[in-house]
């Protein structure tokens, strides 16, 4: 079986390929935005940006199964071109150019790595779950329902199987974004207000994700199916926090804080999504994928954790502490 990887260079394709060349016998390509890539542990191909107007077929030659994992995240864009024009263009236009191209070209199975905040931002009574009504709160949780919806309606009554998967929060030791900043903040011993925090956050690591990508790849039962995966255990900030310090060699100082002040600060100074990342709930039933697939998480939370605190780098990481 041939398998191609959009993103190759990127946090979760690059972590793929090394899973899927090094466990398994399938034939792995990746794609790149640039020419000259940095080496990898499978062949990479140049498309450059993903849109519309992307020529895959290169890529595509021989292709079984798609991993879309390209996306643009709220990052730079280009001069002349807003953020939520760049997030249509390669999220929505670029998702399903690609999905034309791959059904014109024979693949059977097209896996697009979608993100929980199609369902919302957080969590009140009931966990979200595959049959939960998408409630997006920001543009590239939009442009992610977008595409899944595009996706479901080009590939209906066609030869070409899809399956859509929600991560939330993804993480390990070198993560993109928000994570590298708690575990920063962490490894600082700075007091941090999560002592008196009792929310519960589902998140997953690198090493499940990629496991739960890999099993997606060839499992009957997946084919045109919807998953919400997480590690499985939820654990408030303080929780998080604790499990963080304690990997370090050290141990948490959590002041006691309460919540309204937190909410009231964060308002005051304009850090509300912060103050529900690190806040709110957002808890995920991945009950479907242990059932439905038979699917376990080869690490359990605490030792995915463990290993990330264990693996962090301070030095490698510049960016400055929560503010």
């Amino acid at each position: 079986m041939k398998i191609l990887v959009t993103g190759g260079t990127g946090y979760i394709g690059k972590a793929l390929l090394g899973k899927l060349t090094a466990e398994t016998n399938y034939e792995v390509s990746g794609t790149t935005r640039t020419r000259h890539p940095a080496p990898s542990v499978a062949p990479l191909i140049p498309v450059g940006d993903c849109c519309a107007t992307t020529d895959w077929s290169a890529a595509l030659q021989g292709v079984d199964v798609v991993v879309h994992v390209a996306a643009h995240l709220k990052t730079p864009t280009g001069p002349g071109i807003s953020q939520l024009e760049q997030l249509w263009l390669t999220n929505v236009d670029g998702t399903l150019a690609l999905a034309r191209q791959a059904l014109a070209a024979g693949v059977k199975r097209f896996i697009f790595i979608s993100s929980v905040g199609v369902n919302g931002s957080h969590t009140t009574h009931d966990p979200f779950n595959e049959e939960s009504v998408p409630a997006p709160e920001d543009d590239y949780a939009r442009s992610k329902l977008e595409a899944e919806r595009g996706l479901m309606v080009l590939l209906a009554d066609t030869a070409m199987a899809f399956v859509i998967i929600r991560p939330p929060l993804v993480y390990a030791a070198h993560a993109p974004r928000n994570f590298p900043r708690l575990l920063r903040w962490v490894a600082s011993g700075v007091p941090m207000p999560f002592g008196l925090i009792d929310n519960k956050r589902s998140m997953i690591a690198l090493e499940n994700l990629v496991d739960f990508i890999a099993l997606c790849i060839a499992h009957p039962a997946a084919a045109n199916e919807l998953f919400l995966v997480s590690d499985g255990v939820d654990m408030s900030t303080s929780q998080i926090v604790s499990e963080l310090a304690t990997s370090m060699g050290g141990r948490a100082r959590l002041l006691p804080v309460p919540d309204w002040l937190m909410r009231w600060g964060a308002r005051m100074v304009g850090k509300q999504s912060m103050y529900s990342t690190l806040c709110a709930s957002l808890v995920v039933d991945s009950s479907k994928a242990q059932t439905l697939l038979n699917w376990t998480p080869p690490l359990t939370a605490r030792e995915a954790l463990l290993k990330s605190g264990q693996a962090f780098r301070p030095r490698d990481w510049p960016t400055p502490l929560p503010q």
